[in-house]
């Protein structure tokens, strides 16, 4: 949906852990039925930035301002649903019963449990326990509480950690349809080439500062590179 306005509206976001300035005045737009990617390497501040989007963290200066409503340390748990990396609720619970409980307890899509079953091909281990899961198993798991959650908007902290290939792909193909029927995502990734194939803006960071936003063509021109080709990686590097 390009040109779709804005949902969330980051300004100024700024984190402190002692002397070390892990955010340092973030600012960026999340737009409404668009993928946004939070790109950049290990230690760059993403995680920080998603747990001070949501309110997992607490923030030492800046503003999160949501459509219709005035700005606040945080983004509201009504507008935000967050899937950080590497959990795994529920360890003695099933496949079946955490998507059961997301639909039924936290009011989440009735009407999308079924596709989202079969999109994420959860059918062979819906009563598994989360806890015996594979890496890749316990992935489409949590994409798919994330996306049966009623919010508008999906935080994903590494959406693709643990997926092979195909499974990449047929993620990336998902949330692409998602996207284009009006969901919002934000998602964190340490693969660029991932990022790329995916994502309609992109929020780089290096060093908790925010180098480029922007479409890759948008990011290419700041970059002083040519429009097209645009190789991702290489307007990262160049701005960073």
């Amino acid at each position: 949906m390009p040109g779709a306005g804005p949902c969330l509206s980051v300004s100024g976001l700024t984190k402190r852990y002692g002397r070390l300035l892990a955010l340092d005045g973030v600012s960026f737009e999340v737009r409404r039925g668009q993928i946004l990617g939070v790109i950049g390497p290990n230690g760059a501040g993403k995680t920080t930035l998603l747990e001070c989007l949501v309110g997992r963290l607490s923030t030492d200066g800046g503003t999160i301002t949501e459509a219709g409503r005035g700005p606040t340390p945080s983004a509201s748990s009504s507008a935000v649903f967050y899937l950080p990396d590497g959990i795994a609720p529920w360890p003695s619970q099933t496949v079946r019963w955490a998507l059961d409980f997301v639909v039924g307890f936290l009011s989440g899509r009735v009407s999308a449990l079924r596709d989202t079953i079969r999109d994420l091909s959860l059918a062979p281990f819906l009563d598994q326990r989360i806890g015996t899961l594979s890496k890749g198993q316990r992935k489409r798991t949590l994409l798919a509480i994330g996306l049966l959650a009623p919010q508008p908007v999906l935080v994903c902290d590494e959406p693709f950690d643990g997926l092979d290939l195909r499974q990449t792909r047929e993620v990336a193909g998902l949330l692409r349809r998602l996207a284009a029927e009006g969901r919002t995502f934000v998602l964190s990734i340490h693969q660029i080439a991932d990022a790329a194939t995916v994502c309609d803006r992109f929020v780089l960071i290096s060093a908790g500062r925010v180098c480029g936003e922007g479409t890759i063509e948008e990011l290419a021109t700041r970059a002083g590179m040519p429009a097209r080709p645009v190789d991702l990686p290489e307007v990262f590097l160049a701005l960073t």
